[in-house]
């Protein structure tokens, strides 16, 4: 063992898996557990559980923070913005019209949306191991 690898004990024996990035985004959208895809990874809207009920892989240790809903905004943005200037255009509806239609579209797209583009991002969260140390080595804090 080298000098630096001393401090890692049993960590840097052990030779990590391979994990496919895309295997697990693709399992991560559909609200699979990007270990097994068998698992459910939320256990309320948006609450990752604690660990995967068929693989038992913990997950509770990623943290996706503010990347999907950034994600859902550019995404929900990219489809209701096109359809508010195409309505306008072809029908000229009342501005009581868009009030009533737009911001409820808006707001059940990003309901919708959000779970599966948090589960992407866990996804590749775990595939690409982005919280290894957090699981590993916990702050004092905690």
């Amino acid at each position: 063992m080298s000098e630096n690898n001393k401090d890692l004990g049993e960590f840097a024996a052990q030779e990590p898996e391979e994990r496919s990035v895309f295997q697990a985004l693709k399992r991560g959208l559909r609200k699979k557990c990007p270990h097994c895809g068998t698992g459910k990874v939320f256990r309320k809207y948006v609450t990752v559980i604690d660990e995967c009920a068929h693989c038992h892989e913990e997950l509770s240790h990623i943290r996706a923070d503010d990347i999907p809903p950034y994600f859902t905004i550019t995404i929900v943005g990219h489809i209701v913005v096109p359809g508010v200037m195409w309505t306008e255009q072809l029908y000229s509806p009342s501005l009581l019209t868009h009030v009533a239609i737009w911001p409820a579209l808006t707001l059940a797209l990003t309901m919708a949306i959000l779970p599966f583009i948090k589960g992407g991002v866990l996804g590749v969260l775990w595939a690409l191991r982005m919280f290894e140390d957090e699981k590993r080595f916990p702050s004092a804090a905690e």
